[in-house]
């Protein structure tokens, strides 16, 4: 594969994961030497979305956990997509840590994910197929950045000008992962914010437990598997799903349960609830991460994570330096201190596996004058930036709500 450039200037080096939406490989930048995710899809897909991907990255560009995406053009029979290639995701460091999280490690990523769904919705966004392997941790300088991933099923809520939310209908089919869809999404209810913080609590709760009461469940039927995972989440009271859990979990599934369908979340108060329940357990704030004993017998810091070996890497708490104003208020100690580096396998990659995806293209439901259309792209090898996508101002939307959202 080395002998393999795109747009003359990134190296193709080895596959590193495969799915419904396209291959993922692993390369890297031949001028600057640094390590690159490459994302291919055929030109003859029936459903393509990987240009519609490319278009939210653009329209998020520059927001805290939004990975880079450096170039995206056409190239031999395939759409391309470069990013930053970024470390483990958070399903990967649940299974080295023997599928259970301490508390402390769901607290410090509840305060990080709430604020990357947040930067999404304030980009008019949301991503409908929340699941932590759509989490990746940074590497290097961000390796204490849990970032969000996988755009592929995002669709636009509101027009980004008008602010208008797009219409209420309930003849939807369920879109994502099973396993964290939302009650509505169930019920066929077209997904919106409180669905994404739905999933992001089933995500906690299975952080916290290690599975989730409707997983294993037995059926004959793909059909009749999704109905008994449907009543099994419809029938399971917040009371019993976060029964021996603190508090906190069960006022966070109150609050986004209790959403209209255009209700906007309210992000500080969701985030408070897990920063304070985090300073009334009198947690160590001494050490940047929470150790933990695996199976295997090794002590192994499972809060932390970097691309591959060696380099070092810091806490999951959020550095001062980050541009959102939701991570720039600390918990009450700011660590940055390092820790020992756990080994994993290689980084991984949303390739869009596991997953139901619509039965067309993600596109906006959105009826206005200013609805944006996106040309197909055709890049020569000379262009520099990514071509083919729709020319909305990046994270100018997404930084003025963070600016609103303050603790």
């Amino acid at each position: 594969m080395k002998d393999i450039l795109i747009d003359g200037k990134y190296r193709v080096e080895r596959k590193v994961g495969a799915g419904g939406c396209g291959v993922v490989y692993s390369g890297s930048d031949i001028k600057s030497g640094e390590e690159i995710a490459i994302k291919l899809e055929s030109i003859r897909q029936d459903l393509p979305i990987l240009e519609h991907e490319a278009t939210v990255y653009k329209s998020l560009a520059g927001g805290v956990g939004i990975p880079r995406m450096r170039w995206y053009g056409e190239e031999c029979e395939f759409y391309v997509m470069i990013s930053d290639l970024l470390g483990p995701s958070l399903e990967d460091l649940f299974n080295f840590c023997d599928r259970k999280f301490s508390l402390k490690t769901v607290l410090l990523l509840a305060d990080q994910l709430i604020p990357r769904i947040a930067c999404l919705h304030a980009g008019s966004f949301v991503h409908r197929d929340i699941k932590p392997e759509n989490f990746l941790l940074g590497t290097g300088k961000l390796g204490n950045v849990v970032h969000i991933i996988d755009f592929g099923l995002a669709v636009e809520y509101q027009d980004p000008e008008t602010h208008v939310h797009m219409a209420y209908h309930d003849k939807h089919k369920l879109v994502g992962t099973l396993r964290y869809a939302s009650v509505n999404n169930h019920l066929g209810i077209v997904q919106s914010r409180r669905d994404d913080l739905e999933s992001l609590g089933y995500i906690l709760i299975y952080f916290c437990r290690g599975s989730l009461p409707w997983q294993g469940l037995k059926a004959q039927t793909e059909d009749e598997k999704y109905e008994l995972v449907k009543e099994k989440k419809i029938n399971t009271p917040i009371e019993d799903l976060c029964r021996g859990l603190p508090k906190a979990f069960a006022s966070y599934f109150k609050h986004v349960r209790t959403l209209g369908f255009d209700d906007r979340p309210d992000y500080s108060y969701l985030r408070k609830l897990f920063r304070n329940l985090f300073v009334r357990k009198g947690l160590d704030f001494d050490h940047p991460v929470a150790t933990q004993t695996s199976k295997r017998g090794n002590k192994v810091r499972c809060d932390v994570g970097d691309k591959r070996l060696a380099s070092r890497s810091r806490s999951l708490l959020p550095l001062s330096s980050d541009v959102d104003t939701e991570e720039q208020r600390p918990l009450p100690v700011q660590i940055t201190s390092r820790s020992n580096q756990i080994q994993l396998p290689v980084p991984s990659v949303a390739t869009g596996q596991n997953r139901t995806a619509p039965t067309d293209p993600p596109k906006s439901t959105i009826r206005s004058k200013s609805k944006r259309k996106v040309a197909k792209a055709r890049t020569t090898r000379s262009s520099a930036k990514p071509q083919g996508i729709s020319k909305r101002q990046p994270a100018k939307t997404a930084r003025a709500e963070a600016r609103r959202m303050k603790n």
